[in-house]
Order: structure tokens, then sequence, then C-alpha cells
């Protein structure tokens, strides 16, 4: 895995202040793309184990809420096993919710083994390809209409798309 940038403190992409991992490469290639110069897959740095160490330090203080995962496409994040052993590692050493944006369709997702594994550790999913002619810029934690905020939990439980409730708390 690659990634550009982590935000040691973030509060501009999901509720409370969060750490942010921005992961690289993108084939999806949408039409106005807020992070075009992610979709390069030899675009950052290499993901190292003291980088892991280091996210999991920020996602650790007492301060920070979640994490958020952000590229590039995290859901093409399938050549090594990196992003999942992250994600497992919150889990089980913070407890704390992990947001992931994709635009792959949750349906999408639940069909290829890869991406499901990744998805077993997101608590809140934004799916769906940015769309600039559904562009909406008072939508919360997305950037067109046709994106969905999926409660992940709620709707394995279920087996039918629950959307996040923004009035309860993660």
């Amino acid at each position: 895995m690659r990634y550009e940038k982590i935000r040691k403190f973030d509060v501009s992409n999901a509720p409370g202040v969060r750490s942010t991992l921005f992961v690289t490469g993108c084939t999806h290639n949408c039409k106005g793309c807020f992070n075009k110069e992610l979709q390069d897959f030899e675009a950052g740095k290499v993901w190292t184990q003291e980088d892991e160490d280091n996210f999991i330090s920020y996602v650790k203080n007492d301060n920070v809420v979640g994490v958020n995962i952000l590229g590039g496409e995290p859901m093409q994040q399938v050549m090594d096993d990196c992003l999942p052993n992250l994600l497992k590692r919150i889990k089980e050493e913070t407890g704390k919710n992990i947001w992931l944006w994709s635009g792959y369709l949750l349906e999408e997702i639940l069909e290829n083994e890869k991406r499901k594994n990744i998805l077993q550790y997101v608590d809140v999913l934004v799916d769906g390809k940015f769309d600039i002619g559904k562009r909406n810029i008072n939508l919360k934690y997305r950037g067109s209409e046709n994106q969905r905020v999926i409660d992940v939990k709620k709707t394995l439980i279920s087996n039918s798309v629950v959307i996040y409730d923004f009035e309860e708390i993660l």
C-alpha cells in the first residue's frame, strides 16, 4: 500500500476529532475528483510498519474519537494486507470507529472477498463515485447526492442498506 498523507487530528471529514489516512491509487477517475493527485498508484510513500505504529499512536490519543480512510480508493488497496491489518489493529487496540470512503457501491464491495475483508472493520461507509452533476456542497461528509453514508454494522445484520443516523453518536 502507498499513502500520500496522514492527519493526526482531522475535524473536516467525519464527526469529532479523528485521525485520517489518505491512500494513493484509484481507477475510478471521477470528473471533478477533489484528490486527483492521489489516483496514481505510484504516488506518495510506501506504507511501513513504522507508519502503522505512528498512526496507531495517533488513534490512541484520548482526543481522537475515530479514524477516516480516504484516497485515492481504499477499496483498491488489495495488492497486500496493509490496510486490513491496520484496520484490525485499530479495532483490537483502540475499539474506535472507522469511516471509509469508496467509489464502489456497497453491493460491489460485497462481491469481492478482498474488499469484504477490508469492510469487516468499517463502521461507516461513504459509497459511490463522486458525480459532478449531482454535486451538493450542503451534504454531510460526501460530495454528491448519489453517495450514501451507510451504517455498515447495522446493514450487515439486517441484510439491507441502513443509512447512518447522524443523530446517533458512534
